[in-house]
């Protein structure tokens, strides 16, 4: 009888990386790959073309219903050989096929789920809320089916006792390391996959944690046939007793490839007696350098033995596996019919969905949301008490402008401490949409919604003391319009902040980039030099400074229309608010184009980000072979 399942094989792959990156410039614009990864890549051979080889030539098959461990000693390629696996890198030579035959990647995503060593979640989610979102983001199902779908999940996971806890993390109280990565477990077979790979998932924890998440996924490939793939560094010898079948990898090439009792038989075929106490798992890593040597010494000693494998090499890998499943009539599976790749939720579904997810990161965010509120309002009240009622005269006026050129200073520079949590969201958000859970572009507008209202909050908390207090022009459509460009300045620097976060690869990097770019913004505006007096080569900077045009707008609004008399002689006015204005070639009919410019410079760089982002996300999913 035929099983409906996925049989995954991975014929003659070969994936090759360069042994430096000196080449490049701007390397450190690029995030560096997991520490798994480097360490696949530390001890691989070199080639004298600076090419140095990961996987050699490997060949495994993973079967459903069962478990099988890529094991090794770390650098051997384990977690390469398992992202080649679910289709987010790709060799140089080799193909990976799913019950023989070929499969979109974008496809097979629907019928996969890949979790990586590192647990990417939102600490501020609770256990429940995180799976629901996964789950609306993957499944196209009313809401009473995703909720018994979430609860039956937790429970199969061993979470209900923990779903109204926060994730948490190093920073953040929330549930046990093994509870967590049961989560990071949930949140990639909430769609049912029939293939489940991890890359090892007992990674930092105890050996209790550790023997109840393979226990976990015993069960998952029994009840639910499953393939589940997974790397594992030194099992422990109740662990091992869980896998049908093993892949043991050394120096980028295959040692063995079959059950636990066959790698036994092999290490005492070559003359190595498996001690009391110790796996036979542990005891082969150990022992890598005596297995191989005696392998080749073994392909040395007979010609013929060489001419059998010459042989055998020159037979197609395909008729390599069409033998073995002859052998093996049980080794038939039903072809899997893959729907053309489409999205789950329509682009506003996807917005409302991910709106709602953001808006309770930022709300339960102290340091963006209360931190960041409290130090509005404080450093509006302070600045309304130095600069308090001030006079209408020319002195007055200097002192204005200076006020004005301070506001865009603070404010367009005190944004950086929303980058760490755009980073994490950046991790998150290529992992998810690798995935095939929502498009980029959902991202990027949802993520510009949800700020509107909360930056709106802070420009109201601000500029209802600043502006008062001073004393500044006393028209409420003046207020509003200096409101208007108080907002328009928080959410300018929040689409930098955003920009340069999709570009940088951590904080470090992105408070140095942001800050410079500032400065120069900042230098150009037209407060310290005037446009007259800057330099022709440089007058380009000050057409793409983000202070030129709300530092116009201040003021505008502030003296444009103002019958005032600032400084008088003689009893003649010989200085107005009209002629400061004329003195920097502005008038009203600026007004409303600064308004529009600082909006395009806002779209300007929600669109960069966007664009940076879809960019790094498309390599995540099929960048090629050179890295």
């Amino acid at each position: 009888m035929k099983k409906q399942g996925c049989e995954i094989e991975a014929l003659g792959i070969t994936y090759k990386i360069y042994s430096h990156n000196n080449g490049n410039p701007l390397s450190f614009f690029k995030k560096k790959n997991d520490d798994t990864e480097k360490n696949d890549h530390q001890t691989s051979s070199s080639s004298s073309d600076g090419m140095r080889t990961v996987l050699s030539q490997v060949n495994c098959r993973a079967r459903p219903w069962e478990i099988l461990a890529i094991v090794g000693p770390s650098g051997a390629g384990k977690s390469t050989l398992l992202e080649i696996l679910a289709g987010k890198i790709t060799p140089q030579s080799g193909s990976v096929l799913i019950n023989n035959n070929a499969i979109e990647k974008a496809n097979f995503n629907k019928i996969s789920g890949f979790v990586t060593q590192k647990d990417m979640l939102f600490p501020l989610l609770t256990v429940e809320e995180t799976l629901m979102f996964s789950a609306k983001l993957r499944l196209k199902l009313p809401p009473s089916e995703l909720c018994s779908r979430v609860k039956s999940l937790m429970q199969e996971l061993g979470l209900d006792h923990v779903a109204k806890t926060r994730v948490g993390n190093d920073g953040v109280r929330g549930v046990s390391g093994g509870e967590r990565r049961r989560v990071s477990i949930g949140v990639d077979v909430i769609h049912d996959p029939k293939v489940l790979i991890l890359d090892e998932p007992t990674s930092g924890l105890d050996s209790t944690s550790a023997l109840q998440i393979i226990d976990m996924l015993k069960n998952m490939a029994e009840t639910r046939g499953r393939t589940i793939i997974l790397s594992i560094h030194q099992p422990g010898f109740r662990i091992v007793k869980q896998f049908n079948s093993i892949l043991l990898l050394a120096n980028a090439t295959v040692l063995h490839h079959g059950t636990v009792d066959r790698l036994g038989f092999k290490l005492r075929h070559l003359g190595l007696e498996l001690p009391p106490h110790c796996n036979v798992i542990e005891f082969a890593i150990d022992y890598l350098e005596t297995i191989q040597q005696q392998q080749q010494e073994e392909e040395e000693n007979s010609v013929s033995s060489l001419q059998q494998v010459a042989r055998a090499r020159r037979k197609t890998l395909q008729q390599l596996f069409q033998q073995s499943k002859v052998m093996d009539e049980e080794s038939a599976y039903i072809r899997i019919e893959v729907e053309t790749h489409s999205f789950s939720n329509s682009r506003l579904r996807e917005i409302m969905i991910l709106s709602q997810r953001f808006s309770k990161l930022v709300f339960r965010t102290k340091e963006l949301f209360a931190c960041r509120t409290l130090q509005m309002l404080v450093s509006g009240l302070v600045l309304g008490s130095i600069f308090y009622d001030l006079k209408h005269d020319l002195e007055g006026a200097f002192e204005r402008v200076g006020l004005f050129a301070f506001i865009l200073t603070f404010l367009l520079s005190c944004t950086t401490e929303a980058l760490p949590i755009f980073l994490q969201e950046k991790e998150i958000l290529m992992k998810e949409t690798s995935s095939g859970s929502y498009r980029v572009s959902s991202y990027t507008i949802a993520t510009a919604i949800v700020y509107l209202p909360f930056l709106l909050i802070l420009a109201i908390l601000f500029t209802v003391p600043v502006y008062w207090l001073v004393g500044l022009r006393q028209d409420f459509e003046a207020f509003s319009h200096f409101l208007l460009l108080i907002w328009l300045i928080l959410y300018t620097a929040n689409s930098v902040v955003v920009c340069f976060s999709a570009l940088v690869p951590n904080f470090i990097v992105g408070n140095s980039v942001i800050s410079g770019v500032m400065g120069s913004y900042f230098l150009f505006s037209g407060y310290f030099i005037s446009k007259k007096d800057i330099p022709r080569y440089w007058i380009g900077m000050h057409y793409i400074s983000l202070f030129k045009y709300p530092y116009e707008g201040f003021l505008i609004n502030e003296f444009s229309g103002s019958k005032e008399c600032l400084q008088s002689m003689f009893g003649v006015c010989v200085m107005s608010g009209e002629d400061v204005l004329k003195e920097e070639g502005l008038g009203e009919e600026n007004r409303w184009m600064n308004v529009l410019i600082t909006i395009c410079f806002i779209l300007l760089y929600r669109f960069i980000s966007y664009v940076i982002l879809r960019c790094k996300c498309s390599k995540r999913s099929f960048k090629g072979a050179f890295l």
